[in-house]
């Protein structure tokens, strides 16, 4: 809902209305009211520099002082005017704030391949403390299975004593199911 001009409630316009966070297609306005003005909202209008056509952004039931623009097109010039919304109405516009959208090119040329950042250099020393967990537990695992192989492999051995081994090799070498006493071929001498 546009309010008609000329009908603004008692309601101070914003103040302190910038532009933050200025990227090629996105951008953040922020702004300030006045203490003791009764808002409830806001409504911001976001237009093109020498173009008739407007965003109108509303939002009601909010204390937030600050929206997202979207879908700006980079190295474009825009005018936004904020108002403050009361039950009564709405404030005037705020006073109009010109800002220009980089070009994509220029935000990446800002950092050139041989700047770092303070942030990446953090997350990637974040990312490998992470694979070295990973690293130290999976070979913690792969030393516990091993272990736990050698320990019952000991078990397994300490149970069968050897003289039972040589009389299975000794007696089962000729026989077959069939034949436990000896093979077809086994002669008795």
């Amino acid at each position: 809902l546009l309010p008609l001009k000329g009908c603004y409630s008692t309601l101070s316009a914003p103040v302190n209305v910038t532009i933050r966070e200025l990227e090629a297609n996105t951008a953040i306005v922020t702004w300030e009211i006045l203490e003791g003005d009764p808002v409830i909202g806001f409504a911001v209008t976001q237009q093109k520099k020498d173009v008739r056509m407007l965003r109108y952004i509303q939002e009601v039931n909010t204390t937030t002082r600050s929206c997202a623009l979207w879908d700006l097109e980079e190295d474009t010039e825009y005018i936004v005017h904020v108002q403050s919304i009361s039950m009564g109405g709405s404030s005037p516009p705020s006073d109009p704030v010109s800002f220009r959208t980089p070009r994509e090119s220029e935000k990446l040329a800002s950092t050139g391949p041989d700047e770092v950042n303070r942030e990446e250099m953090e997350q990637a020393v974040q990312l490998r403390v992470g694979e070295l967990i990973i690293i130290v537990v999976v070979l913690v695992m792969w030393a516990g299975v091993i272990l736990l192989f050698c320990r019952q492999y000991d078990i397994i051995k300490d149970n069968e004593p050897n003289n039972n081994k040589d009389k299975a090799k000794t007696s089962s070498e000729c026989s077959t199911p069939e034949h436990p006493q000896g093979g077809l071929l086994r002669s008795n001498v």
